[in-house]
């Protein structure tokens, strides 16, 4: 009991010390002076998840169902390491995260325990969620080829393949090769066309490269939109931003870059989740259920795509205006646990490649 009261003391620091710019937004709370221990009416949250608006859809299950979210923020790896450690000491009902392949790390790690339940089944596609029901897709976000507009479509460049195509040699800015977007993509190909043909693939965009790798999706929209280089990838909710945004300036950029949903005509463009999963040693493990079954319900999906630019998992619900502006495109149905299991791979494919 002593072990459990300094943990849960030593806990409640941590839920100040990792509030997101410390913004509060009422029930749900990153700086809690209360100890987060075992109770009936809670929920503890481990989130690498960093939105306002995921703040603001956990105040209203608190308003609906009267259970309070504390939640706790901090980088995956982070998270995954302290559940971990924890272990059954630990505060933590849910762990949130971003990409198939931290899931898959997660699930590796042997910090979710499984769940069976007809609501989440019926509202989260199959290739959506872990085989074993350890974790539930609540978002996704696809891969897209974007290039700067007022040079027009690169001639031909319909595929991801057609990335490592000669035509764009000095043309393409990329982000790092340990950015986990990138890894799932190459672990996506590695699935799709072998580990032969993923690392032909790598070499040729690396051949390619305007620049060494740098920046994050944001910077390579800005770059690509400035004219620095001509054709590159980001995730749509980074574009949709840009899309939604009230700022001129922001704006322009989204006027200045033309979107190509690759591989239409083959497997379909690359599309990748944020999930979500009970954790081994959860306190509140009906209050948790109750959250997973919230947050993947219709009009929560269409706030989450309003939020953070993303689109549903489940295929009840509406798409935000700005995400839906994008266009329709079809996706590729590989099971995303693939882009968790081809990980290892894929970074001995993109370090072959001399992709830093």
């Amino acid at each position: 009991m002593a072990i459990r009261s300094i943990f849960a003391a030593s806990l409640s620091l941590l839920l100040v010390a990792c509030g997101a710019g410390g913004n509060e937004s009422g029930p749900a709370t990153t700086q809690s002076a209360t100890p987060v221990v075992p109770a009936t009416g809670m929920v503890n949250v481990y989130s690498a998840r960093h939105y306002d608006s995921d703040r603001v859809i956990f105040d209203q299950f608190t308003r609906e169902t009267g259970i309070k979210v504390n939640l706790l923020e901090a980088e995956s790896e982070q998270l995954i390491q302290r559940l971990v450690s924890e272990a059954e000491f630990s505060p933590a009902d849910v762990l949130m995260t971003v990409d198939a392949g931290r899931l898959w790390r997660a699930v590796e790690a042997d910090v979710f325990q499984p769940i069976e339940n007809e609501t989440l089944s019926s509202r989260v596609p199959e290739s959506f969620r872990d085989t074993e029901g350890k974790w539930w897709g609540i978002t996704k976000r696809a891969r897209v080829i974007v290039y700067n507009k007022a040079d027009g479509a690169p001639e031909g460049i319909t595929t991801y393949e057609d990335l490592a195509d000669p035509s764009l040699a000095g043309q393409i800015c990329m982000r790092s090769s340990t950015n986990i977007y990138n890894i799932s993509l190459l672990a996506s190909i590695i699935e799709r066309d072998g580990l032969e043909a993923a690392e032909a693939w790598a070499s040729g965009v690396v051949a390619n490269f305007a620049r060494p790798p740098q920046g994050n999706d944001t910077s390579i929209l800005e770059s690509i939109a400035a004219g620095e280089c001509k054709i590159g990838l980001a995730n749509t909710y980074y574009i949709a931003r840009y899309a939604g945004a009230s700022n001129p300036a922001m704006r322009s950029v989204y006027d200045n870059v033309g979107i190509i949903f690759p591989n239409q005509d083959t497997s379909g463009t690359h599309v990748n989740v944020s999930g979500i999963g009970l954790t081994q040693y959860a306190k509140n493990p009906d209050n948790a259920i109750a959250l997973l079954e919230f947050l993947t319900r219709p009009d929560i999906q269409t706030k989450f795509s309003s939020g953070n630019n993303e689109y549903p998992v489940n295929p009840e619900a509406a798409t935000a205006d700005q995400v839906a502006e994008l266009g329709d495109f079809r996706e590729d149905d590989l099971h995303v646990v693939a882009l968790g299991t081809n990980q290892t791979d894929a970074v001995k494919v993109f370090d072959r490649a001399g992709w830093r």
